[in-house]
């Protein structure tokens, strides 16, 4: 297959050289995706788009995602007494786009907004980060690691659009009744000793940290019970909460709003769903099979959304809802845009597309289905109680 080899090299000496010669599955899936010279977010090989790419996200079809987006940002600084500067920190902003869509329409319908905003982009590939620069070399971005920015230093919204899917993740299996990890070594059986690209194989061993099982009690999933099969397998995020918890500590009033696809812990590991949510993504083609492509290819794995609002809670973060995409932001105005489609004067072709565009947005099976996690820290009685707009539906 389409590997890397310097980057399956890398890997390789990373196993032989660890004890027990076998590293844990997200270890492996870190390098593959973040390798500093290598991985998938560190070279040239990330491609997002239609055209070419390996997967699309919502900005890539339209602008009104982030437009939308931008109406509850606003609403969000008035609810705070418009402070200035009102601090937008996007982590993991692709190709820029939702950046540029956000900042366009808040200088042209909010001028006031604009200037008292300060937006800030934490992005860990460089080869993304140069390309945001370039798009949005006409507006006042920052750009900076999470770690740099200070604690409580941050009044405004951290936010993310399928940032978290791409954490690494740990991969466990229930064997005769028993949690145990999956871990990742090198096919000691390989007949082509000097193969381009070495072969990867899973093995099996005791929990590599006691973090998994207290993971799953935070979630209250409990794998003794009779309902789940013996070689079920699945994905834990300790990933996730690590970054939750800087980016609490970062915080000092406002919102955190976290869009991605996945599900409450009860859907999540519901014994139905046998092999866990491990995704790849190969030029707009989807598989299970994380150990080809090395290099070339996005990993995924659905988020656990109940992990992200307890371990929150934890950090003084208070849930002020969940809610699925679609109604998200039919209620920030997406309903509005599309019945206004029919009074536009333009070519059948475009309205077709626009209108197309705006209803993947909304798919239940698709984009719309994706989950809207919003969190906040700091905010007194008075400002909590205003419902922010994208969690009102209509009645």
């Amino acid at each position: 297959m389409n590997s890397n080899p310097a980057l399956c090299a890398a890997i390789a000496y990373h196993i032989t050289t660890a004890p027990q010669q076998r590293i844990t599955f997200a270890q492996f899936m870190d390098m593959v995706l973040y390798h500093p010279e290598h991985g998938y977010y560190s070279s040239d090989a990330v491609k997002i788009g239609f055209q070419g790419g390996d997967f699309f996200t919502s900005p890539n079809l339209c602008a009104d995602f982030g437009e939308l987006l931008a109406e509850q940002f606003f609403q969000m600084w008035e609810i705070l007494g418009k402070p200035v500067p009102f601090s937008l920190v996007e982590m993991g902003a692709g190709q820029g786009l939702l950046a540029l869509h956000i900042l366009k329409y808040h200088q042209l319908r909010y001028p006031d907004f604009f200037t008292a905003l300060e937006y800030i982009i934490v992005e860990k590939s460089p080869t993304l980060r140069q390309e945001q620069q370039q798009r949005l070399q006409d507006f006042p971005v920052r750009w900076c690691n999470l770690e740099e920015i200070p604690p409580n230093a941050i009044t405004g919204c951290f936010f993310s659009n399928e940032l978290v899917d791409a954490f690494p993740v740990h991969q466990f299996i229930l064997e005769t009744g028993k949690l145990r990890e999956i871990y990742v070594t090198t096919d000691r059986n390989e007949k082509e000793t000097n193969a381009p690209c070495a072969s990867f194989v899973e093995v099996t061993g005791e929990l590599s940290t006691p973090q998994l099982a207290e993971y799953l009690d935070l979630v209250g999933i409990d794998f003794t019970q009779n309902a789940y099969p013996d070689g079920y397998r699945s994905e834990i995020n300790l990933a996730a909460l690590d970054w939750l918890s800087i980016v609490a500590d970062r915080l000092q009033r406002g919102y955190v709003l976290t869009i991605d696809y996945g599900y409450p812990a009860s859907r999540y590991y519901n014994p139905r769903r046998s092999q866990g949510t491990l995704q790849c993504y190969y030029h707009h083609r989807f598989h299970d099979n994380p150990y080809i492509n090395i290099g070339r290819q996005d990993i995924t794995a659905h988020i656990n959304f109940t992990a992200l609002e307890r371990w929150g809670e934890k950090y003084n973060l208070k849930n002020i809802g969940f809610i699925q995409q679609g109604l998200f932001l039919m209620a920030l105005g997406l309903g509005d845009r599309i019945a206004a489609l029919s009074n536009q004067q333009q070519p059948l072709s475009q309205l077709l597309q626009r209108r197309d565009s705006l209803h993947q947005l909304i798919d239940p099976t698709g984009l719309g289905g994706f989950g809207v996690l919003i969190q906040s820290k700091g905010l007194d009685k008075t400002e909590i109680s205003q419902p922010l707009k994208g969690l009102t539906l209509p009645e």
